[in-house]
């Protein structure tokens, strides 16, 4: 289950160069600094071989990117890496959960039918309003979505011109993967998230999927008291390690 999650996840979410040391697949995004398209993802709870020379290896390649080092450690990683990790020093941060539930007829019944936006340039824009992004971030947001492999809908709730909330719904086989939802700043508790969540979900039930899944951050606490009372449970955690200089 795992595997499987992680998987959809880097197709969802693709990095722009991927090579792999061993079973570490090693995402690397020029464009776009978030730690997930920029990360060592360790994929073998029995790969642990050799470990000081491949975070060496791992941490010139970062470096020549101009990104910091960075593991993503998840129940796949070898428990080896982590007191590795710990070792030298290596922090602890952005502690997440990924979290799936059943997607049914039942579930998205209340959902309103929304057509996903086939203007990728609108979709950014109020992407990047809504989650208050700066507009450095456009070109490498806009080429992580324009790469997206799997069938994905962009959602966008409006009132008048503004942006009221935003997500990306990626349709993978049985899947259906919730990516960057947010709701502007001023607007939130409202419901306008929930609405286009389940309109997201209704999309992508139409097309067969059979279930949901999402990654938040731990720390954000209104994100998860939605994602659990439209029915997500836990199914795993992660998170991520950089040197102590950084």
């Amino acid at each position: 289950m795992i595997r499987r999650f992680e998987a959809a996840g880097f197709r969802a979410w693709p990095a722009n160069k991927v090579r792999f040391d061993g079973t570490w697949a090693i995402r690397m995004t020029a464009s776009h600094p978030a730690r997930r398209l920029n990360s060592v993802n360790p994929l073998d709870p029995g790969d642990a071989k050799q470990i000081s020379d491949r975070v060496e290896r791992a941490r010139r390649l970062f470096e020549a990117y101009g990104r910091t080092p960075t593991f993503r450690i998840s129940p796949l990683a070898a428990s080896a890496i982590s007191e590795y990790l710990d070792d030298r020093g290596w922090q602890k941060g952005g502690h997440s959960v990924v979290m799936r539930m059943p997607l049914t007829d039942g579930t998205v019944s209340s959902a309103m039918n929304q057509i996903p936006l086939k203007d990728l340039h609108r979709f950014v824009s109020a992407a990047l309003r809504v989650h208050d992004y700066g507009q450095e971030l456009r070109p490498g947001f806009t080429e992580v979505v324009s790469a997206i492999k799997a069938e994905a809908g962009f959602f966008v709730l409006e009132e008048g011109a503004r942006s009221l909330a935003t997500a990306i719904c990626v349709h993978d086989g049985a899947l259906a993967g919730l990516f960057e939802v947010a709701t502007a700043s001023g607007e939130r508790g409202k419901g306008y998230g929930r609405r286009t969540i389940l309109s997201a979900l209704k999309w992508a039930r139409l097309r067969g999927a059979s279930t949901a899944w999402l990654q938040v951050e731990l720390d954000n606490l209104p994100a998860l008291k939605l994602y659990e009372r439209l029915g997500f449970a836990e199914a795993y955690r992660y998170h991520y390690r950089q040197p102590p200089e950084h």
